[in-house]
C-alpha cells in the first residue's frame, strides 16, 4: 500500500479552513437553536472536532416550515416567471464558482473527501446541475387535451409546495444539489435537513441562496440528527412532498412517518450493492482500472459502488493479479494531498463498521488477497480491500458495506452471471464491460436496477435520470424525470357552446 500512513507523505500544504456558518438557516437568518444546544461536527483526518453546529430540533423544524409555508403561499417564489426564477438561480450558479476552492474545503473536512476531485467535480458538478434546472423553470407546461364531449380540457404542471429534503453525508454538495435544485426550478419551497457528519457545506450554500436573491423562507437549512430534526421533518402535517437519499433501514421509517401523517408523497433513494460484470472479451487492463474506480471511488462510500464485481472465468485470474496489484498502489492519506487516491471514511461509526465487515468476510470463509487493515496513527483511514473465494450468500456480496472493500466471483455463461447480478434485494446501478453488443443488449435489459453502465462506470449527468428498481427506493434525481416529482398535474375542464370544431 503506497503511503498507507494516514498522510499519504509529505510534501504538500494543508489550506486553513474556515468555517464561517455554524448556525440553522430560517426564513433568509441565521438562527440559533431554540433550544441552545449544538453539537460537534469532527474530521475524519483526525477524529478533531472542526466546529460547533447548532442542533435543530423538532421546534425548529416547525419555525423552518412555517416560513417555507408562508414563502409558498404568499411569497413571490411561485408566483415569478419560470425565467425570473431561472435567473435567480443562474446567479446561485455563478456564486457556487466564485467560491468553489472554500467550498470544497469544507467538504474535504467535513466527509474526508478528496479536495482536489471536489474542485474539479463535486463544486462545478453542483453548479451546472443548478444551471440546468434554471433553463428549465420556464419549459414547465401542461398538456391541451382532445375531449371525447364537448369540453375544453388542459392540464396544469403546479408546485408540489413545501419539500422537506433530507440528505445524506457521503456527496453532502451533490446530494444537495439533486435534491434542492429541481425543487426551486419547479417554484416550491425547500427544507433541508444535512446529515450531522457533513452539515458546513449546506449552511454555506444558504447563504449563497440569499446573496443569489432567493427570497426569505424560500430555502431553509436545519442541522440536525434523524431522530429528531430528520423525523420532525418526516412527519410534519405541513410539508407537502418528501425526499431522502440514504439507507434502506432509515428510508423504512422516513416512509412509515409520511405514511402516518398526511400521507404525504416521497421519493427515496436508498441502498446499492451493484454488480460490475466482466466478459472475457473485455480489453483486461480497462476493465481493471474501471472496477478499481468503480469500487474505491470516495473511499467506496458510494450508493453506486460496484463492490460485486463478476469475471468470466477466461481472464479471471489474470484479472484478480492486476486489481490486487492496483489497489496496492492506491495512495490512502490526507485527502488535501493531490497525490492521494483514497481519503478517510467519514466518522468513527463507518470506519468501524467497514472493519467489521472485513472481519466477517474473512470469518466466513472468503479469501483476503489485499488490503483490510487500518492506516496511519489517528483519523479513519483503510486499506483497499478484495476478497476472492466468495460465494453469493456472504454477509461481504449481500450487505451494502459503504467501504473500499471488493468481492470478486468467478462466472462461466451469460445466464449465469444474469442470475447472479440480480440475487440481491438492491437495484440501484450496474455495469458491463464487453466489446459484444448483442452481450451488452441482452445483460443490460435482464438486469434489474436503474443504471446500466456499458464499459464505464459512474456516468452521472445533468440529463440522465438516476433512481433505483426494487429496495435501492424509488423516484428519480436529475433529469426532467427529477423536476416532474415537484409538479403535481391539475386538469382544467370547462364546456364548450356553439364551437366550430371539436
Amino acid at each position: 500500500m503506497a503511503a498507507a500512513n494516514g498522510s499519504g507523505g509529505k510534501g504538500f500544504e494543508v489550506p486553513k479552513v474556515e468555517v464561517r456558518f455554524t448556525k440553522l438557516f430560517i426564513n433568509g437568518q441565521f438562527v440559533d437553536a431554540v433550544s441552545g444546544k449544538t453539537f460537534e461536527t469532527r474530521d475524519p483526518r483526525t477524529g478533531e472536532v472542526i466546529a460547533n453546529i447548532a442542533e435543530g430540533d423538532k421546534a425548529d423544524v416547525d419555525l423552518a416550515v412555517k416560513a417555507a409555508r408562508e414563502a409558498f403561499d404568499n411569497g413571490p417564489w411561485p408566483r415569478m416567471s419560470g425565467y425570473e426564477r431561472g435567473r435567480i438561480l443562474y446567479k446561485f450558479a455563478d456564486l457556487i464558482d466564485q467560491h468553489v476552492e472554500e467550498l470544497a474545503m469544507l467538504d474535504t473536512v467535513d466527509a474526508g473527501k478528496l479536495f482536489l476531485v471536489g474542485k474539479v467535480w463535486d463544486i462545478p458538478g453542483a453548479a451546472h446541475l443548478l444551471r440546468y434546472y434554471a433553463g428549465a423553470a420556464d419549459k414547465i407546461h401542461g398538456e391541451t387535451l382532445k375531449m371525447a364531449q364537448r369540453m375544453h380540457g388542459y392540464t396544469l404542471k403546479e408546485p408540489v409546495g413545501v419539500v422537506g429534503h433530507i440528505v445524506p453525508w457521503n456527496y453532502p454538495t451533490t446530494m444537495f444539489f439533486f435534491k434542492v435544485s429541481p425543487a426551486l426550478a419547479a417554484g416550491c419551497t425547500v427544507v433541508v435537513k444535512p446529515a450531522e457528519q457533513t452539515p458546513l457545506s449546506a449552511l454555506f450554500y444558504a447563504h449563497l441562496a440569499r446573496e443569489a436573491g432567493v427570497p426569505d423562507g424560500v430555502l431553509n437549512v436545519v442541522p440536525g440528527f434523524g431522530p429528531t430534526a430528520g423525523a420532525a421533518v418526516a412527519s410534519h402535517m405541513d410539508v407537502d412532498k418528501l425526499s431522502f437519499t440514504g439507507s434502506t433501514e432509515v428510508g423504512r421509517l422516513v416512509m412509515k412517518a409520511a405514511a402516518e401523517s398526511n400521507l404525504k408523497p416521497i421519493s427515496l433513494e436508498l441502498g446499492g450493492k451493484s454488480p460490475v460484470v466482466i466478459f472475457d472479451d473485455a480489453d483486461l487492463d480497462m476493465a481493471v482500472k474501471l472496477v478499481n474506480f468503480a469500487t474505491y471511488t470516495n473511499k467506496g462510500e458510494i450508493c453506486v459502488a460496484g463492490s460485486r464485481v463478476y469475471v468470466q472465468e477466461g481472464i479471471y485470474d489474470a484479472f484478480v493479479k492486476k486489481a490486487a496489484e492496483l489497489a496496492k498502489k492506491s495512495v490512502v492519506g490526507d485527502p488535501f494531498n493531490p497525490r492521494v487516491n483514497q481519503g478517510p471514511q467519514v466518522d468513527k461509526d463507518q470506519y468501524e463498521k467497514v472493519l467489521k465487515y472485513i472481519d466477517i468476510g474473512m470469518r466466513e470463509g472468503a479469501t483476503l488477497v489485499t488490503g483490510g487493515k487500518p492506516c496511519g496513527d489517528k483519523g479513519y483511514y483503510i486499506e483497499p480491500t478484495i476478497f476472492t473465494d466468495v460465494k453469493d450468500d456472504m454477509s461481504i456480496v449481500q450487505d451494502e458495506i459503504f467501504g473500499p472493500v471488493m468481492a470478486l466471483m468467478k462466472f462461466k455463461t451469460v445466464e449465469e452471471v444474469i442470475q447472479k447480478a440480480n440475487n440481491t434485494r438492491y437495484g440501484l446501478a450496474a455495469g458491463i464491460v464487453t466489446k459484444n453488443i448483442d452481450i451488452a443488449n441482452t445483460v443490460s435489459r435482464s438486469i434489474r436496477a436503474g443504471a446500466i453502465w456499458i464499459n464505464c462506470y459512474l456516468a452521472f449527468d445533468p440529463d440522465a435520470p438516476f433512481g433505483g428498481y426494487k429496495m435501492s427506493g424509488f423516484g428519480k434525481d436529475m433529469g426532467m424525470d427529477g423536476l416532474e416529482k415537484y409538479l403535481q398535474t391539475k386538469t382544467v375542464v370547462t364546456p364548450l357552446y356553439n364551437t366550430p370544431w371539436l
